[in-house]
């Protein structure tokens, strides 16, 4: 009886194949570390605590006196701010403190409030708006600004740099800006010049007036 006869060719295909199951193997390895690393660098960040508050200023002129307000509905630390003198409308926005554009464009519907007609119909949400990353956490919002923001998104910014212009444009009754501070993407009371405004809630009204020190610093 003859004996079973074998062949290279039968040899270099197993060596072949289990060649390929090997490269499998190792990308399929290197792609889950690559992943691994991935949500690492998502998530690790996102586990940090929040740095230090920075020195936010009110985000309006140098020495302008403004009445900041809540009301019931308005919801918790949410802040419009008011001119105590002279016209709303158009007055210059500034940047609370230096920090990278995130959001600038339209939040919700414009409505059709303007200067020329006051009282047409409400939009809803923020309107024009901008989000400003201050780093460690810690955000400024500012909506229903007059027109398209004078920033883009990336754009770094310092305090006192203009970003736009009051208006009422979304969900707004007047002109006037609506502002908020977050730390940790949730809202907190705002601190304007390292002082607390006092509104942290929405359950009655509640007014105070503030002077702008958003100033050069070269500025007294």
């Amino acid at each position: 009886m003859l004996g079973a006869v074998t062949t290279g060719h039968s040899t270099r295909f197993r060596t072949r194949r289990h060649v390929r199951v090997r490269i499998a193997r190792a990308v399929l390895a290197l792609g889950a570390v690559a992943a691994v690393v991935a949500v690492a660098v998502v998530v690790v960040p996102l586990l940090w605590p929040p740095g230090p508050r920075p020195l936010f200023q009110l985000p309006v002129a140098c020495g302008e006196t403004w009445r900041l307000g809540t009301y019931p509905g308005h919801d918790d630390y949410d802040v419009d701010l008011f001119p105590t003198e002279g016209e709303a409308w158009g007055r210059p926005v500034l940047a609370s403190y230096a920090g990278t554009v995130t959001e600038a464009g339209i939040n919700g519907a414009l409505g059709g409030r303007t200067p020329g007609n006051p009282d047409g119909p409400r939009g809803r949400g923020g309107g024009y708006w901008v989000k400003i990353d201050h780093g460690g956490k810690w955000e400024t919002q500012y909506l229903h600004l007059l027109e398209p923001p004078l920033v883009r998104v990336g754009q770094q910014v310092a305090h006192g740099d203009q970003i736009g212009r009051v208006g009422s444009t979304g969900n707004s009754g007047a002109p006037h800006l609506h502002y908020e501070q977050r730390r940790g993407w949730q809202k907190v009371e705002t601190y304007f010049d390292g002082s607390p405004s006092g509104i942290t809630h929405d359950d009655t009204e509640y007014t105070v007036t503030r002077t702008s020190n958003n100033c050069d610093p070269g500025q007294p």
